[in-house]
């Protein structure tokens, strides 16, 4: 009787049928399914290219990385400049989405820190929901940005980690106070294999639910010194300081090229990840992945959502920032081409000029 009761209990905790009442994951709670894919897939497609909507006024630096939100009735984007030396991460604004002004620089080079010559920002906690606000919550009665950083001049060059910066003021040019050593390096002691080199740009969003057990999640693309390519890992956090690595391995990888830059939004309740693709087939090219639980991504295998088509995104057409406002889908994205490196638009609708 009492090797009865043991194989009960046993099979109670396997199948999730008893204590506190959790349910083990099934397939069908971690993959989602072809017809929910394409769905998502319908919703979020832009199809048609508007073009170049923003160059740095000066034309021989180049731009990256944009990050769309919305404050004081007006849209905002950060974005990062690379001029020879290293990243600044810049503030452009915009009535309409299309026409963007420069307003200045919010994280510029300094001398004698960890962080000297990269600083390229990202904003964080950007409300996620699918045509929802887009405005940026505070935590802590500050406004974040995480950042890539770095001490070596040059493109990408050296050791690169993720730093911390924030601000009481989300809209107006000045300069962003930052933490004064990286949250993540490549260094660090709990290093997994896919990260041990570089870390590059990073994404933080407030998970409200704690589905990780954490409220604050961070989505980073790195590589590994014996994996030539970069990958999608996780980090989670209790107050947007100290960082917890999540999981043993990334969430997106294709074990080549590269797979980078994930912006997350909300539909309903499916997860949506934006990312950008590349070398593992040829150029650079928007993509996307879904989730139920922030954690178990399924990947979209139709066609590309934006990729390589016209003369100014010839060459990449990738770095993703997605949004629904007023019934229109807007793909930001960075286009490499003969216009430079630029920040381009399409979208689900025909845009007039």
């Amino acid at each position: 009787m009492r090797n009865l009761l043991y194989i009960l209990l046993l099979g109670m905790l396997f199948f999730g049928c008893g204590l506190k009442g959790e349910k083990t994951k099934t397939t069908s709670d971690i993959i989602v399914s072809q017809n929910k894919m394409e769905e998502i897939y319908d919703e979020i497609k832009t199809p048609y290219k508007y073009g170049v909507v923003f160059q740095h006024p000066d034309s021989s630096k180049l731009l990256d990385s944009p990050t769309i939100f919305r404050a004081d009735n007006t849209w905002n984007m950060t974005y990062i400049v690379f001029d020879g030396q290293g990243y600044e991460t810049w503030l452009a604004e915009s009535v309409d989405l299309i026409h963007w002004k420069s307003k200045g620089r919010i994280l510029s080079f300094t001398e004698n820190t960890w962080d000297a010559n990269q600083k390229a920002g990202y904003m964080a906690l950007v409300d996620i929901d699918w045509g929802g606000s887009y405005t940026v919550e505070k935590f802590d009665n500050k406004y974040w940005m995480s950042y890539l950083g770095g001490s070596e001049a040059g493109y990408e060059a050296g050791i690169l980690g993720v730093g911390m910066a924030n601000s009481v003021s989300l809209t107006n040019v000045n300069e962003w106070n930052r933490l004064n050593k990286p949250v993540l390096n490549p260094n660090d002691v709990n290093i997994r294999w896919f990260e041990n080199k570089t870390i590059y740009k990073s994404s933080v969003i407030h998970d409200k639910t704690k589905r990780t057990g954490f409220p604050f999640v961070m989505y980073y693309n790195a590589k590994g010194d014996t994996a030539d390519f970069e990958s999608i890992g996780m980090a989670v956090s209790d107050d947007m300081v100290s960082w917890k690595r999540f999981g043993k391995n990334p969430v997106i990888t294709k074990y080549g090229g590269i797979c980078g830059d994930a912006q997350i939004v909300k539909i309903d309740d499916i997860y949506v990840m934006f990312f950008f693709g590349a070398f593992w087939k040829p150029g650079a090219f928007e993509r996307f992945a879904c989730s139920y639980d922030l954690v178990n991504w399924t990947e979209w295998n139709g066609v590309d959502l934006v990729a390589p088509s016209e003369d100014y995104d010839e060459n990449y057409a990738h770095k993703p920032w997605v949004i629904k406002w007023n019934g229109t889908v807007y793909h930001f994205y960075n286009a490499v081409g003969k216009q430079g490196r630029v920040i381009a638009l399409a979208t689900s609708k025909k845009i007039k000029d």
